[in-house]
This record gives structure tokens, C-alpha cells and sequence, in this order.
């Protein structure tokens, strides 16, 4: 997730303050991992000093001096094209769920025994974000990211299935490697 093309995207509605990008973000990216304070401000520094955005003025409102930022023509070329392109699907195995059990199988541990923990795991994890996707009120930006989330906990339990079904061949063919 790129925090840069982020704040670029929610500085095309409009100048905003740090905080109120902040907020927006935990808004429109409810199951993203949290952006902090530090991060945005750190990210608007840059976007300025590249010409992705621009200072429009500061104000206090009775309260600290807070910094007003604006997207420029260059930002919004850039979020747009950004936005436009297509990502690539990732090139290489990166899960921490596969990885654990690989390295279960490797040290002689129980992999049978991890997956359905994890099985587990992912099965509650589903269903908190069921409830949340389908309780009252719940926005457009809730559902996209539950139904997501959702997806990709799916695939990881589909995933879990076959290794489960596969465990004692894997185990087989590691000794058969291990004794090489």
C-alpha cells in the first residue's frame, strides 16, 4: 500500500490538514493497518517537497497552528495515473501461514495441529467481519474491505484444506530431501 498515492487520493477532495487526512483514511480504509500521526505528516513533507502538493495556509481556530495542504496538477496527474494502472499479481509466496508451516514440517513439529489452529483463527476472524459488513448502517467502504478481507481469509482456508490433505506427502518427501 503506497501512504503517498493514499494522501494524494484524499487531497482530490479537497485541502485538507494532516489530522483530517488521517482520519479520512481510518474512514475510507477501515481494515487497513492504521496510519500514524507521524507517518502523514512525514508523507505530506515529501508530497511537497516532490510538487505533489502544496502548503495553501495555516490557521489555528482558537487552538496549535495547523498546516492547510492542497493537491497540485503534478499530484493529481500522478494519483491518476497511479490509479490507473494495473498491479501486478505478487511474484512470490510471502505468507507467514505458509511459512510456519513449511518450517512445522521442517523441525518435526505438528503441522496437522497449526492448521487447525489457524483454521481456527481465520474462521473467527470471518465471521467479526460478517457481523461488521453486515450490521446496520455499516458504509460502502466497511463492506468493500470486510468483502475483501473475506476473500483472501477464503482463499487461506481453501489453501489450508489442501495442505491438510497433502500433510502426510509433504512430510514424506521432506525426510526423503532431509536424508539426501
Amino acid at each position: 500500500m503506497s501512504t503517498r498515492h493514499i494522501l494524494l487520493g484524499l487531497l482530490a477532495k479537497g485541502p485538507s490538514h494532516g489530522y483530517e487526512l488521517k482520519q479520512r483514511h481510518d474512514e475510507h480504509f477501515p481494515q487497513a493497518r492504521p496510519l500514524a500521526y507521524g507517518q502523514v505528516y512525514t508523507t505530506l513533507q515529501r508530497l511537497v517537497r516532490d510538487g505533489l502538493a502544496e502548503v495553501e495556509g495555516t490557521d489555528s481556530d482558537g487552538g496549535p497552528e495547523r498546516t492547510l495542504y492542497r493537491l497540485t496538477e503534478k499530484g493529481s496527474r500522478e494519483v491518476t495515473a497511479w490509479a490507473g494502472q494495473v498491479t501486478p499479481p505478487a511474484p512470490f509466496v510471502a505468507n507467514e501461514i505458509f511459512t510456519k508451516v513449511v518450517v512445522t514440517i521442517l523441525t518435526g513439529g505438528d503441522p496437522a495441529a497449526h492448521l487447525l489452529a489457524q483454521r481456527a483463527a481465520h474462521m473467527e476472524r470471518m465471521r467479526e467481519l460478517t457481523a461488521l459488513k453486515t450490521a446496520p448502517g455499516a458504509d460502502l467502504t466497511t463492506v468493500l474491505s470486510a468483502d475483501y478481507a473475506l476473500n483472501h481469509l477464503d482463499a487461506d482456508l481453501r489453501w489450508m484444506t489442501t495442505t491438510q490433505a497433502r500433510l502426510a506427502s509433504l512430510t514424506a518427501l521432506t525426510m526423503e530431501v532431509d536424508r539426501a
